[in-house]
């Protein structure tokens, strides 16, 4: 079975599963609804949620099917992955209903992410744009335990939890409007299956990582004409989550392309970065939400739904675009100047632009 063969397969069953989940999430009241207490709510009629649920259908049917268990996502790995995803999804579906704590999210956040760390996936090291490697696997701490020897490698593995945290909260963040976060996700896995096959030759693992990548792109694309603007079902928290854990794991793996996934991703991340010190500055957490992100900006603008999206696709695009063809040196330029300019135009809109409550 081809590539493209699994990416259909990926997309046939998220859309057949969406179409459930939709009525489902009517019937037994995963809803979302016009004027609900949270600052970033802008939709206009009663809206299903849940949209986490037919992500992980795909994941847990195709992922055992088609990743290869003899590459970098071994039979312990996949059953960590598939359980991580699966708690994820879980925590989002009941927050979908009953809008949790964020710090308790953010508990099941660090606790997906532990899953993933304690099967073996961990960011080992990272290119170095000057030439060479910057390991992080070399301060190792060893132990006993019931007979058994372990090693931990405390840098790299503190490293991937940030790293995936951080992810699974920027993400899930990006998804204000219709259709933003399911586009974004699509574009950035499918950049990271191509950057996954261009070194298959040298490291056949990276088969692996490509056929991952495929089906979360399938996934997400599956779902998307029924986020699409004016959308059937939202994202909900689980299908935000879950998109930066996937995109964080599918960056490890295709070889620690940390900055290929920062660049292509450049755009979100920057937006939460800048979310993060604008609530700090006011002294809020940053854990409760607010509604100054770049997309609620461009709604305060008179930009549609549907142009924000597009916008947030277009520009992901072209990320991926230069990440495919920079050399490790031009993505480090090409993200810290990208990267000054988003959260300078960021900072303009912020004190510039008034809120406007009335979102088409």
């Amino acid at each position: 079975m081809n590539y493209l063969t699994i990416f259909v397969v990926s997309v046939l069953i998220s859309a057949i599963s969406t179409l459930f989940v939709i009525k489902l999430a009517k019937k037994y009241g995963f809803m979302d609804y016009p004027g609900r207490a949270h600052p970033a709510n802008i939709i206009t009629t009663p809206t299903p949620r849940a949209g986490g649920i037919p992500i992980l259908i795909s994941l847990l049917v195709l992922v055992p099917l088609f990743v290869s268990a003899s590459g970098v996502m071994e039979t312990p790995r996949i059953i960590s992955f598939l359980l991580a995803s699966t708690l994820l999804v879980v925590l989002g579906t009941l927050d979908d209903k009953y809008d949790l704590n964020p710090y308790l999210r953010f508990g099941i956040n660090l606790l997906s992410a532990l899953l993933i760390v304690g099967s073996g996936i961990a960011i080992n090291w990272l290119p170095n744009p000057f030439g060479g490697e910057i390991r992080f696997d070399q301060l190792v701490w060893q132990f006993g335990l019931f007979g058994k020897s372990y090693s931990i490698p405390i840098l790299a593995d503190l490293l991937t939890l940030v790293w995936l945290t951080w992810m699974m909260n920027a993400i899930n963040w990006s998804k204000g409007v219709d259709g933003q976060l399911p586009g974004i996700v699509t574009i950035a896995s499918l950049i990271l299956s191509f950057v996954a096959l261009k070194y298959v030759e040298v490291d056949p693992t990276q088969t692996s990582v490509a056929i991952l990548a495929f089906i979360v792109s399938g996934a997400y694309f599956g779902f998307l004409p029924f986020n699409f603007y004016p959308q059937r079902i939202m994202p909900g928290y689980g299908g935000g989550a879950l998109a930066g854990l996937l995109l964080g794991v599918l960056a490890i793996l295709a070889g620690g392309r940390l900055a290929t996934t920062l660049l292509v991703l450049i755009v979100p991340l920057a937006d939460a970065l800048f979310a993060i010190v604008r609530r700090l500055m006011k002294g809020k957490s940053p854990f409760w939400g607010d509604r100054g992100h770049l997309h609620h900006k461009l709604l305060d603008l008179g930009w549609s739904k549907a142009q924000v999206a597009l916008f947030y696709w277009l520009l992901t695009a072209v990320s991926g675009w230069a990440a495919l063809n920079l050399g490790s040196k031009g993505k480090s330029v090409a993200l810290a100047s990208v990267g000054v300019i988003i959260i300078s135009i960021l900072t303009t809109l912020y004190f510039t632009i008034s809120p406007n409550k009335k979102d088409n």
